[in-house]
């Protein structure tokens, strides 16, 4: 029998692997030996060291420094908050004031007294023994009086001044049968004579006045319950009456209704002629208004009477 050869191959596949191995490993072996370029010394590091140190410091102290300006910032962002509502309340303030002027300007446009009016038309006391039909283009010659006082705070701010008015008032009228005085809601200053009149003395004149001086009583700021309590209470035919109304403002709604109201009481259900004669005296307070002038304007003319503005 005869045998059959193989052939033997020497570099096979498992040996080239070994191979490529171990020549890999050779290589590793090289690039782990080989030293550093540039190897740091000790010293060095102890710099480099140093400097991570100083640079983590000036890092805190960058953020503290920046804590600090934020907390200012914050401080003057109130501030500027609080300066913005403080400009803000001034602003309204400011406006409140122009507005208050401008009041104060159409006012004194309203009130019909003026340097000239004044010299037209003082209320000062006759000095006459007989009485004058006239004073100051006011009719006195009445035989019954009636004075019609706001009592309101801005009228008793100017008090003396009212006191003053009403008795030189009362003086233009050297002797009349009765008198009476009442608020603009129509009480009586001396409730005694509620419904009366007060009978005109000397010392009665002294007496009432003594104690209007010192009168303190609530008020609206409105004539027209004090004008309706006049006239139904104490306007008759027979008599021959006048009606002084005093204030610096009306608070009240409509002109018109007043007017209307005023008109149908002021009137002889017989003949159509006037009960009474009215007047008006409006005085400048600090919060006067031309509400009361327009209206007593129009009041006093339909009614035979003068309506007169006083300044303080």
């Amino acid at each position: 029998m005869k045998l059959r050869r193989h052939n033997i191959e020497i570099f096979t596949i498992s040996f080239l692997d070994i191979i490529s191995s171990a020549f890999a490993a050779v290589v590793l072996l090289v690039l782990i030996s080989k030293p550093l370029p540039n190897p740091l010394d000790l010293g060095e590091t102890e710099s480099l060291l140093k400097q991570v140190v100083s640079a983590e410091s000036q890092l805190s102290d960058s953020a503290r420094e920046l804590e600090k300006k934020r907390q200012e910032l914050a401080r003057l962002q109130q501030i500027n908050s609080l300066l913005q509502a403080s400009e803000k309340g001034a602003r309204k303030q400011v406006g409140d004031k122009t507005n208050q002027l401008e009041k104060l300007d159409g006012d004194l446009d309203g009130l019909s007294l003026v340097q000239s009016s004044l010299n037209r038309a003082s209320i000062r006391p006759s000095s006459a023994t007989v009485r004058d039909e006239e004073v100051g283009g006011i009719p006195v010659d009445s035989d019954y009086i009636i004075f019609i006082v706001d009592t309101s705070g801005s009228m008793l701010q100017i008090w003396n001044s009212v006191s003053k008015t009403v008795l030189n008032v009362l003086k233009i009228h050297p002797k009349v049968k009765g008198f009476q005085i009442m608020n603009d809601n129509g009480m009586p200053l001396i409730s005694s004579y509620s419904g009366k009149w007060i009978r005109d003395t000397p010392q009665r004149r002294k007496s009432v006045m003594n104690v209007f001086g010192a009168w303190k009583s609530a008020s609206n700021s409105s004539p027209v319950e004090g004008l309706e309590v006049a006239l139904k209470k104490y306007a008759k035919p027979n008599i021959s009456l006048s009606i002084y109304i005093f204030g610096d403002d009306y608070t009240g709604a409509s002109y018109d209704a007043v007017i209307d109201s005023v008109d149908a009481l002021n009137r002889n259900k017989i003949t159509g002629k006037k009960l009474a004669k009215i007047h008006a005296v409006g005085f400048m307070s600090n919060y006067a208004t031309n509400r009361f002038s327009i209206l007593m304007r129009e009041v006093t003319k339909r009614n035979g009477g003068t309506f007169l503005a006083l300044p303080l």
